[in-house]
């Protein structure tokens, strides 16, 4: 019988009886049997005196062995519910503690010790033959593992369950495996420098998930499941530069735990409407993409470190607006901004899916009010610094200003933005 966990064997007697302790809350593996070299007992009074216990650990896989029957003093199981219990032994005059074990495991071990202890029949004990551990056994999981070529890929077995970080570079990946999704401690996944051109919905099952790198692959979107996902409460890191993206969809602003976010080198023509929802960002980089202008929730970011260099931005003209109004509004519109405005609770099974959605990606206008598909639309110039401490210049003329969307409700709103807007530059 065998159970792993961790161990500590701590000696009752004073150091300098030059007793110590022989695993220190190491990673071991105990084991309940006889030696090799002595035969199984037929009952009578020796039966269960050959029986010993093994711990073995990285350090000493020969393993300690200590006499079982009639030399266990006392068992200490108060906390065997959380995979914890000591075996108090006789000679020598130690204490076995053992820790981080299965506890329905722990207990079936705990009681064939006590028969053991008892001088029990050894045919009726669950007993292993006692040999050196492996090194598997006897490590600690691996937490941790880095392949950067496709030589070093494992193609046969699967990953270590316990991976907590895992990097899979330059490996000429066409797609993520799902091996990895399977993966529920990962904290870091590293995809960076493959193949990978479409995400599976699947990695929004990694609960864990707080990394992110997807640097230098053939991706051409990121899936709205992904930001519907437990991504939204654990992802912090993303890396999506070096890519194929176009545009990210507007559900991405509910990845609002995001504090560091790259998207530079994609083919992005706009950034997502709703920006200022990521209140915790504040590293964001897009560099080298195709951004005419960003987008007015913009404004409400507050960034440690913004690099938006290399982006053609449109030369802003307020005197040039896009109108869109119908006068006098829609029903719908006007229904659509009393929802907003009023914040009337609503939902898919209350209201048309499609409805729902654009009631979500609403306008603001500056007046405060929203308006949905009637709007007036113009373009400011909006310094850098304003949400970012540190602006890497727009271009290479040293300019840290850039487009910002504005949108108004009426032409009342327009006209008075309008009015500051000339009395500003006189």
């Amino acid at each position: 019988m065998r159970l792993q966990c961790e161990v500590e064997v701590r000696s009752r007697l004073l150091p300098a009886c030059g007793l110590r302790g022989r695993a220190k809350g190491a990673r071991a593996l105990l084991s309940l049997g006889r030696p090799p070299d002595r035969p199984p007992g037929r009952g009578g009074p020796g039966a269960g005196h050959g029986v010993y216990l093994m711990v073995c650990t990285a350090r000493d896989r020969a393993g300690a062995r200590y006499k079982l029957k009639e030399n266990i003093e006392q068992f200490f199981t108060k906390f065997v519910e959380e995979g914890k219990a000591t075996v108090r032994l006789k000679e020598p005059a130690v204490d076995v503690c053992l820790s981080k074990a299965n506890a329905s495991n722990l207990k079936s071990f705990l009681a064939a010790v006590r028969l053991a202890h008892r001088g029990t029949d050894v045919e009726a004990l669950p007993l292993s033959v006692l040999v050196p551990a492996k090194t598997s056994e006897v490590e600690k999981p691996k937490t941790k593992m880095i392949i950067t070529s496709r030589r070093d890929y494992p193609l046969t077995k699967n990953f270590p369950y316990s991976l907590e970080q895992l990097q899979a570079s330059y490996c000429k990946l066409a797609r993520v495996d799902m091996r990895m999704l399977c993966l529920k401690k990962l904290r870091k996944l590293d995809l960076s420098h493959n193949h990978i051109k479409k995400l599976p919905e699947t990695i929004g099952d990694l609960v864990s998930l707080q990394e992110l790198n997807l640097h230098n692959n053939h991706l051409e979107s990121f899936c709205v499941a992904l930001c519907n996902s437990t991504l939204q409460k654990s992802l912090q890191f993303l890396d999506l530069s070096q890519n194929k993206i176009k545009a990210l969809p507007v559900q991405f602003c509910q990845l609002q735990e995001l504090i560091h976010l790259k998207l530079d080198d994609n083919e992005l023509i706009r950034l997502p409407f709703k920006m200022g929802q990521l209140s915790q960002l504040r590293f964001l980089s897009a560099a080298r993409n195709k951004l005419p202008f960003l987008p007015s929730d913009f404004r409400n970011l507050s960034l440690e470190k913004l690099d938006l260099f290399g982006n053609p931005f449109e030369q802003p003209n307020p005197l040039v607006p896009s109108i869109q109004l119908k006068i006098p509004l829609t029903l719908l519109e006007s229904a659509a901004r009393a929802t907003v405005n009023y914040r009337i609770p609503y939902s898919r099974h209350l209201l048309p899916s499609h409805l729902c959605e654009d009631l979500e990606v609403a306008k603001t206008c500056q007046c405060g009010s929203a308006c949905l598909s009637c709007f007036i639309q113009t373009t400011v110039t909006m310094n850098l610094h304003h949400v970012a401490h540190t602006v890497v210049l727009v271009d290479n003329m040293g300019g840290t200003e850039a487009p910002i969307v504005c949108y108004f409700c009426s032409l009342t709103c327009y006209s008075q933005f309008l009015d500051r807007y000339l009395q500003s530059n006189r």
